[in-house]
């Protein structure tokens, strides 16, 4: 009998994260869901209404070290392994500024949540990760991060993706000796809280990338940035 595959998606709670864990349920994934307030994780899988043995909410904040430790302990108390990772929690806190003018404050925490964040949570279930047949980590970047044709738009922001981009390569690198495979991706201006409601994608739209990687891509495919399933320029 084959067994679900799993996922673990981070800032699962809204947005693109809750149309992910929408998306994976209905191919028939187990779905581990987390953010940092249960009640809202909570509220989701309420909401959802999944088999309660397929549809799990976790706390979890990826820019705190001591949160992520925590929360991979918990984990693995009721898990053996880990299919498919998908650091997909970011912040957006800069929009209107400037990078002559955005705070060092605002970089930081920016950084530590969207490139330092993936990174974390990276390493602490890589052992759950390992224990995969077919192993995947996807990275939900922003065509904001290319360097090429970089713009003045959200320049923290903008940055953090760009360092994403660069943990991406860095892990498929060292990765690759266990058969993890490991790739970024531009969802692309969706209509979430965080892309507005002027955005012209759906979050259909938005998710479509993610769940083809974690379920239908190559499995040779890794250390790439895509977007609509197709390569994008760094």
């Amino acid at each position: 009998m084959n067994r679900r595959k799993l996922a673990l998606v981070t800032g699962g709670n809204r947005g693109i994260g809750r149309e992910l864990v929408h998306q994976l349920l209905l191919k028939e994934f187990q779905v581990v869901l987390t953010c940092r307030n249960i009640k809202d994780g909570e509220a989701v899988v309420e909401a959802l209404d999944g088999p309660v043995d397929q549809l799990t909410a976790l706390i979890m904040d990826v820019s705190d070290d001591e949160s992520v430790m925590l929360a991979s302990k918990s984990f693995g108390e009721r898990f053996d392994r880990l299919d498919v990772l998908v650091n997909n929690a970011g912040i957006l806190l800069d929009e209107a500024e400037s990078i002559l003018t955005v705070s060092e404050d605002i970089l930081n925490q920016t950084w530590n949540t969207n490139s330092l964040g993936a990174l974390r949570v990276t390493r602490a279930f890589l052992p759950y990760l390992k224990n995969s047949d077919d192993p995947r980590v996807i990275n939900v970047s922003s065509l904001a991060g290319q360097l090429k044709d970089m713009g003045s738009w959200a320049p923290a922001y903008s940055i953090s993706k760009t360092a994403l981009n660069a943990v991406t390569c860095l892990l498929s690198n060292d990765l690759a000796q266990f058969n993890i495979k490991v790739n970024s991706v531009s969802p692309g201006w969706i209509k979430t809280d965080m892309g507005g409601p002027t955005a012209p994608g759906t979050l259909e739209e938005g998710t479509d990338t993610i769940v083809w990687l974690a379920e239908e891509a190559p499995a040779e495919l890794t250390g790439s940035f895509l977007r609509d399933r197709e390569p994008a320029d760094w």
